[in-house]
């Protein structure tokens, strides 16, 4: 691992598995590793438990999942995991962190995009999706299908961790001059402030000028593994904004697409984050790494939609065209990575506009 400060770049992560500091419960996985982060596997066993919880200082996953355990069953020839249930899955990855390194965990793009929540918990911990620097233990998976019951299996990916060394996020003097030199997102005048901001298309395109979908409920399974397998009628309904203004129902799960195209350079790494945490109406992207390369033209994007995964909560909100849903936070690599998003790498969400998961069959 370079002693560069910033986001491991995939030879790092290369070589914090050959160390030890990531052990595999099973071998490495064809494209496991991403340009800046590592897809976790879930393991062997599922738990449904009563309700969510974080272990907190002194105590383990393990210890606390008795105290909320309802049933286990085997993951090895697959599970369905039911819609509002929620599960604890140990992962086949686990850490043995240096004391400089720190990690943080996010689902996956895929993930995201079917309404599947999770996050990923270690013990001792305070908060989901963290893990401190110089943590040694298991990982695992929280899984709670919110829209469409999925169907699992040991291995499967839903998750992606990246590691990170140092106080590596721009100032607004670097993400000016980082706007100038490779343009991040393709508007003259976008607001850099505590990262660059994200705002909703909501103009439609064609005679129904339709922005995005919305998923229907009581839909059939879906298997997490199965690429271009299902047609689209059959779980999502196109949604159309009137006047450039869309509704969101709550509890209703929406695919809308940013206005702008986002691009992330070969020496950077993205996350999505709240605009505001204090507007509270919806929630707006469940998945967050953007990796090196996305949207970059010398890896096949020139410039690429950012998909938003959009839930109402207790009201219904009036979203409008041009809206800010969303930050790009842009933290530096240590080390600029030997593969690129998109790169043959088979990245399925390059030079996209409105994207489903890559689940379902384009129309």
């Amino acid at each position: 691992m370079t002693s560069a400060p910033g986001i491991a770049p995939a030879q790092a992560i290369r070589q914090l598995i050959s160390s030890g500091a990531i052990s595999l419960g099973e071998p490495l996985l064809d494209r496991q590793i991403q340009p800046a982060s590592l897809d976790l596997r879930l393991g062997r066993k599922a738990y449904r438990v009563r309700a969510s919880f974080l272990p907190g200082p002194g105590q383990t996953v393990r210890e606390r999942l008795n105290q909320v355990l309802m049933h286990e069953f085997s993951l090895e020839n697959g599970a369905v995991l039911e819609t509002g249930c929620v599960y604890l899955i140990p992962l086949l990855e686990g850490l043995a962190l240096p004391s400089d390194l720190m990690a943080a965990t996010n689902p996956k793009s895929s993930t995201g995009r079917l309404d599947v929540f999770t996050r990923v918990i270690a013990d001792g911990v305070r908060g989901f999706d963290t893990v401190p620097a110089g943590y040694a233990g298991a990982l695992w998976a929280e899984v709670s299908p919110r829209t469409f019951p999925v169907l699992v299996r040991t291995g499967s990916r839903l998750s992606q961790i990246r590691f990170r060394k140092g106080a590596i996020e721009l100032s607004l003097e670097e993400m000016k001059a980082l706007q100038e030199k490779e343009r991040l997102v393709d508007t003259d005048q976008p607001d850099l402030r505590d990262g660059i901001s994200v705002t909703v298309d909501l103009a439609g395109t064609g005679r129904s000028k339709r922005v995005g979908y919305r998923a229907k409920r009581h839909a059939a399974v879906i298997d997490v593994e199965k690429v271009n397998g299902y047609d689209i009628e059959d779980f999502w309904e196109p949604v159309s904004a009137r006047d450039g203004k869309l509704i969101l129902d709550p509890g209703e799960f929406y695919i809308l697409a940013s206005r702008e195209a986002v691009h992330v350079p070969p020496d950077y790494a993205a996350e999505m984050v709240p605009f505001d945490p204090l507007v509270g109406e919806f929630r707006v992207h469940y998945a967050g790494f953007f990796d090196p390369g996305f949207g970059h033209a010398g890896s096949g994007g020139k410039g690429s939609r950012a998909v938003l995964e959009v839930r109402s909560h207790e009201v219904p909100f009036i979203l409008e065209h041009g809206q800010t849903v969303g930050r790009l936070v842009y933290e530096k690599l240590s080390a600029r990575p030997d593969m690129l998003y998109g790169q043959e790498l088979g990245s399925n969400y390059q030079a996209q506009g409105l994207k489903l998961s890559k689940h379902f069959r384009a129309g």
